[in-house]
């Protein structure tokens, strides 16, 4: 009778998933890092429709509410009209400065907006508005 003295086979070994995981981790932190977030609007604005238009220029942009509160950047108000005044330039400056204003507001109170915003200075300003 004859023994056998060799040692037991071994099953192979899977591959390990974690070097996968921990590049996948590395990319998701390079992402984050490197990308750029955008300023949230000060509130919702629903712009009004139009047939056809143009797309929009990147352009400071003064917000205005359903309830004609007017927002840009932090500040909320006549402040807001002060500082997108001052943000924006002067009179003839390219790309336009945009009034994006609630499809809901009074144009009463967007024309008052546009005149105010013309005393402050600014005589070209782009309505943004949604195509239908």
């Amino acid at each position: 009778m004859t023994m056998n003295f060799s040692p037991p086979q071994r099953k192979p070994r899977t591959e390990s998933i974690v070097p996968m995981i921990n590049v996948v981790f590395l990319l998701l932190i390079f992402f984050l890092m490197t990308s750029t977030l955008s300023k949230p609007e000060p509130f919702e604005v629903t712009p009004p429709e139009a047939t056809k238009g143009q797309a929009a220029e990147t352009a400071p942009i003064l917000y205005l509410s359903k309830d004609g509160t007017l927002g840009f950047e932090d500040e909320i108000g006549d402040a807001a009209v002060a500082a997108f005044a001052a943000s924006a330039g002067g009179a003839n400056v390219t790309p336009a400065p945009q009034l994006r204003a609630d499809g809901g507001v009074p144009a009463t109170r967007v024309a008052a907006t546009l005149k105010a915003l013309a005393t402050a200075g600014l005589s070209n300003v782009s309505v943004v508005v949604s195509e239908k």
